[in-house]
């Protein structure tokens, strides 16, 4: 059992790599282009992953504040003026 917890935890944080790689808007990935990252984090697993979580994730200021298209409504009823104006 011990010897397979170190492989799963690897491919955990592989898979978990990929998916934020592929999530990642353009532009937002540091020091490599996606690509780049992609390839990384196949060939070299575990080296891969912890570069990209170090040198390559996006940062909470690069990131984009909202998503393209998105409108922030209202919460709840309590937050919806025109609600409360027909109460």
């Amino acid at each position: 059992m011990r010897s397979v917890l170190p492989v799963l935890l690897v491919l955990g944080l592989t898979v978990y790599c990929l998916v934020s790689i592929v999530q990642a808007g353009d532009g937002e990935l540091r020091t490599l282009p996606r690509w780049g990252w992609l390839l990384l984090v196949v060939l070299v697993p575990l080296f891969g992953a912890v570069g990209y979580l170090v040198a390559g994730r996006p940062t909470a200021s690069s990131a984009p504040r909202s998503r393209p298209g998105y409108r922030p409504g209202p919460k709840g009823p309590d937050d919806d003026e025109d609600f409360l104006r027909g109460l």
